[in-house]
Formats: structure tokens, sequence, C-alpha cells
């Protein structure tokens, strides 16, 4: 396990912050590339030995503290029987969940074998990672999850999801099962943490999603206590109330949109991640100097006990074609100037 990160979960004071990118194995990257020239995105994913690989490249080149299971939020859509494919304009599934579909979803037995592989995947990786890094695995939301199966994507203002949202309790049904036993395999293969990445809550109001997303993340918070962690893109500090706080979270993470200093008066265990905006990264040398010291600046100020649990990071994930040089600039710029 990685000591940065061990201390972040702790909440133990410290200079440097952890580092970890969401994506950070990806299409930006010259290794990922390269064995995407000779396996399909499925492959990569499906077969242990080529995932681990995925995953160890960014951490070897860039020395990121953390690795992340690469796998995608989508399969469990998949074992449950709605069909997957990615193609050159992203994920498609087989059909969209309506009232008239809703009672094609499959048997949730099978798909939870259906979803080892991933597991399997977490094993091979961490036999590859040095000793000194930490791993973390992922599930999407379950109402991230809605909203794909229901709009095909999560792009947009979710009208059907919303339109449909009657539909969620009886999605729940087969969906809850399945990700509180896709987080145990994560768990059990060997991952530290399991962030739920619930990337559509930001779609919603913030008495939307008290009513109808927070129920759920507290089921599975309590399911896990300490074990895992939370990011939605694009929420804010009104959507936290007091009883989401309070539940036995490992951390979680903020988008660009929050200041991160503040962020650590939202949730006040485990880690705090973020939040650096990156679109930033695509700037020239001098202009992202700047951003990254900007950015970088009201962290320095305050003091090791006011940003204990830091995890370093950025807003959401690495953009496709973003500059390998900028990754690796930002990474020693902030040991740099936080040492």
């Amino acid at each position: 396990m990685n000591e940065l990160f061990k201390n972040a979960l702790n909440r133990t004071p410290q200079k440097t912050p952890p580092i970890w990118f969401m994506r950070q194995a990806g299409r930006y990257h010259q290794h990922y590339q390269a064995l995407r020239a000779k396996h399909s995105f499925m492959e990569l994913c499906k077969q242990p030995e080529l995932a681990a690989q995925v995953a160890l490249g960014p951490v070897e080149e860039f020395d990121f503290d953390v690795s992340i299971l690469f796998s995608d939020i989508l399969f469990p859509l998949e074992a449950l029987g709605m069909g997957l494919d990615y193609t050159d304009h992203g994920p498609q599934l087989g059909y969209r969940l309506s009232h008239e579909t809703i009672g094609n979803l499959g048997d949730v037995n099978k798909a939870i074998e259906f979803m080892h592989f991933q597991k399997d995947a977490v094993i091979a990786t961490r036999q590859v990672l040095p000793s000194n890094k930490s791993l973390i695995g992922f599930v999407g939301g379950l109402w991230t999850l809605f909203v794909y199966a229901t709009e095909g994507s999560h792009a947009g203002s979710l009208i059907q999801s919303k339109k449909n949202i009657h539909l969620f309790p009886k999605f729940l049904e087969k969906m809850y099962p399945l990700i509180k036993e896709n987080i145990r395999l994560q768990l059990e293969g060997g991952v530290e943490v399991v962030m739920i990445f619930d990337t559509a809550a930001g779609e919603v109001s913030p008495m939307f999603f008290q009513e109808w997303i927070q129920p759920v993340l507290t089921s599975l918070a309590k399911e896990y206590p300490g074990k895992i962690g939370y990011y939605s893109k694009g929420t804010q500090a009104v959507f936290f109330n007091k009883a989401f706080t309070e539940l036995p979270w490992a951390g979680q993470g903020f988008d660009h949109r929050c200041y991160i200093p503040e962020c650590f008066k939202i949730q006040n265990k485990g880690f705090v991640q973020g939040n650096f905006d990156q679109g930033l990264l695509f700037m020239d040398d001098a202009d992202f100097k700047k951003a990254l010291n900007n950015f970088l600046a009201p962290m320095k100020d305050m003091s090791i006990e006011q940003r204990a649990g830091w995890v370093c990071g950025l807003g959401h994930g690495v953009l496709p074609k973003t500059p390998e040089k900028n990754v690796k600039l930002f990474v020693e710029t902030v040991r740099e100037v936080l040492s």
C-alpha cells in the first residue's frame, strides 16, 4: 500500500499528497495506444493480464501513487443482458430500458458470476504493481447506470431518465445486489477502496439527489464502511446534507467546479480527491505552469493539518490527446511545490 494514500485515508497530516487521476490509463497514453492497436477495448478489460498491463503503464511512466482497475462502469448492464458494444461513437447497448423492456433484465446470480473477470483483473494488477503503490477499484453509481440504460448515454438533460423515474426502484431490484456483490469481488481481489463514479448525478437538483440517489448510496456505504469513496460530476456542496457526509465513506472526489480548499469542510473524514481542471492540461507550457501553480497556491497556504486527507488529482478524467508531458509535469510540480 502507498504510504501517502494510507495517510490520506486516515486523515494523517502530511506535506506531499498522493496523486492519482481518473482515466490515468487511457487513450491519451502511448502505452495504452500500443496495446489498443493489438486488442479490442473489450479484450483489454476482460483479459486480466491485459487489464493489468494497461493499469500498470501510467504508474510506471508517471509515478502515480495509486493505480486504478482498468475496466468500465457499463459491464453490469451487459451482465444483466442489455448487450454492450464499443464503437468509435462510444458504448452502445442492445436496447434501452423502458416500461416494456425492464422485464428483460436477466438473472442476478448469473450476472454476478459474469463480473468475476473484474476480480481476476484486480488480482492480476496487484501482482504486477510495485508493493508501494495502492490499488483502487470502481463501480458506476446506480443512478448513472440507470441513466445509461434509459438514455443510451449520460449526456444532456436526462429527460427520459427523469420521466421514467418510477422504473428506478424496479431497476434497483436487479442492479443493487449486482453492484453490492461487484464491490465485494473487487475488495476480495485486493483493492483498498472502491470508488462509486456517479457522473450523471450532477444533472439533477439537490432535492432529487436527496430523494432518489442518496438512499441507495446510504445503503452501499453502510454495507462496506470505510471502503467506498464517492465521486459525482457537477454536484455542489448543497447536494451533500449532514446525513450524507456522516456516512462511513472512505472519502469523496470533487470536480473542478468546486473550490478544493472548501471541500474539506464538506467531507470531514477519509480522503478529499481532486480537482485540477483537466482541460487546462492542454495549455501551452507557460500558461499551464501558471495555472497549476495558481491551483496549488491555496493548498500550499493551508497547514498540513487543514489539508490532511488530500489526494491530488483532476476534476474529472484525463481527456483523449492530453499531452503526456503535461501529465508528467503535473506530478513533478505537485511534489516539488508541496515537499
